[in-house]
């Protein structure tokens, strides 16, 4: 396996933005709302927290579970990213490309807002 380091690097951006994405982002929230449920507590100051779990059932679950830890949709991501550019790069190059572009955009976002946010 013979991979350049700048193909290596859009694939870590294109894997970082892809995650975030499934993960965090609005735009894909009715999806995550199969998978996982909002859990309201009041702790003991009165004020309500609220949990996000997995839903009950074999399916649901497993992909409650996953979905809900950034760490393990990050390596599935990175897996199927992977796989798609071995097997079809004409395809995948594209994809991997905007989303690489999303993800730099997004870092040079985050770092900016804690520079100049006051």
């Amino acid at each position: 396996m013979n991979i350049h380091w700048m193909e290596l690097f859009l694939l870590i951006l294109a894997s970082f933005r892809l995650t975030r994405l499934i993960v965090f982002d609005q735009i894909t929230e009715f999806i995550r709302g199969i998978f996982l449920e909002e859990v309201k507590e009041q702790n003991k100051d009165g004020q309500i927290e609220v949990y996000i779990v997995p839903k009950s059932g074999k399916i649901r679950g497993l992909f409650g579970e996953l979905i809900s830890c950034y760490w393990c949709t990050g390596v599935w991501v990175a897996i199927f990213l992977t796989i798609l550019y071995y097997f079809f790069p004409s395809i995948c190059e594209p994809f991997v490309l905007v989303f690489a572009i999303a993800g730099a955009a997004s870092l040079i976002e985050a770092v900016l807002q804690r520079l100049f946010v006051e």
